[in-house]
């Protein structure tokens, strides 16, 4: 059957990802350092079909580190339990599924095979797996054997530059191998996350995988985005990263656009306010105090981009350390200043030139040598 076949036999788009299944057809792209519990709870109040944790690393979660172990818990209430998985070895990716699966934490797992960071490709991990295909199709043929009924997905990205694309490969292997649906991330790891995605490789992959959901990611900016994507591309479903930063009312936005409706207009800054508090107050609950607002400035920053009266107390929100001096500088902005029209297609997050992507030595001499890389591939810290 068909990926078509499936969204029309219920008369709706929705994403079916093995027995799970997602409406609106939007994921949360797993982002390190973002997508947690609190983040990902905010989310799926404005409407996100999947929300997938920042990605864990076999390797620790094997041996049981408490930092991987913290990462790749869920609130109470959060279903599904999606976790973006990521690791170079078969046997270690094999035994972190059998740990996540057994003990009953997660309903899908998503591979990473994305990662462009330089000190992991140089070590012959992240996207310089899907180089060596009998590798990839060792890992993720480990992985989904050994989580049963549990749906595995794969992301990747088009290749590692132009002259090396793997992209129609990778997809074909995750398609043979089990996986429940493939992600492509339009860029090469070259691009990092500079110049435009291309959207026409989505395409091109969702012609070449024909019986699994194909997502499509990158520059998902508005709703208009994620509906042309689907027209252009004819992908089942689209990731969304960078572009609800400072902005989880995305997905509502989405929703009702994969609804046929209008979508709400974007919030004014009080109602933004009033959004930022309650993440804040959610990654408090989650962590102590201090920390938590640490951590919370980069989304603040985010919250507030392109608002003219938010400008002046941005210094104080860099600085602040507690709720409540969050929660204070609410009476120093206008409530009532609209969304600016342009801060929608600001770029958030991960930015910078290419780059050229450093991989081993001698790795491209044998494409079929399946030798896992070392553990210290594993030292992976972006989704991709």
């Amino acid at each position: 059957m068909t990926t078509e076949d499936r969204r029309s036999s219920d008369g709706s788009s929705a994403l079916q990802i093995g027995a799970l299944r997602v409406w609106p057809p939007v994921v949360l792209a797993p982002m390190a350092g973002i997508t947690n519990y609190p983040f990902r709870a905010l989310c799926r109040r404005f409407g996100a079909g999947l929300y997938v944790s920042e990605m864990i690393t076999a390797g620790p979660l094997v041996r049981g580190d408490a930092r991987s172990l913290q990462l790749s818990d869920f609130g109470r209430d959060e279903s599904p339990r999606s976790l973006q998985l990521y690791g170079v070895d078969p046997a270690t990716i094999a035994g972190a599924v059998r740990i996540l699966v057994g003990e009953g934490r997660v309903d899908h797992i998503d591979l990473n095979f994305g990662c462009p960071v330089r000190k992991v490709t140089r070590k012959g991990g992240g996207s310089a797996i899907p180089v060596k295909p009998n590798l990839l199709r060792a890992i993720v043929r480990a992985a989904v054997k050994a989580a049963g009924a549990v749906p595995v997905t794969m992301k990747f990205r088009i290749g590692i530059d132009d002259s090396l694309l793997t992209y129609l490969q990778a997809g074909t292997i995750g398609e043979q191998e089990g996986c429940a649906a493939v992600a492509l991330h339009a860029r090469t790891a070259a691009q990092l996350y500079s110049g435009s995605a291309r959207w026409e490789a989505i395409a091109a992959l969702k012609q070449a995988v024909r019986t699994i959901p194909v997502l499509g990611n990158g520059d998902i900016w508005e709703a208009a985005d994620a509906l042309r994507m689907v027209q252009e591309t004819g992908c089942d479903g689209v990731v969304v990263g960078r572009g609800c930063l400072g902005r989880p009312w995305l997905f509502r936005e989405l929703a009702a656009a994969f609804a046929g409706v209008s979508p709400p207009p974007p919030p004014r800054l009080g109602e933004v306010w009033a959004i930022m508090l309650e993440h804040a107050e959610r990654l408090c609950a989650w962590m102590s105090e201090e920390p938590a607002m640490a951590a919370f400035r980069k989304h603040a920053r985010w919250y507030t981009l392109g608002f003219a009266s938010a400008e002046a107390v941005v210094p104080k929100l860099m600085q602040a350390s507690r709720l409540a001096e969050l929660q204070a500088l609410a009476g120093e902005v206008d409530p009532d200043e609209p969304f600016p029209a342009a801060a929608g297609r600001i770029v958030r997050g991960k930015s910078g030139p290419p780059q050229k992507v450093a991989l081993p030595h001698g790795y491209l001499d044998d494409l079929d040598d399946a030798t896992p890389p070392g553990p210290d591939a594993e030292d992976a810290d972006s989704g991709g």
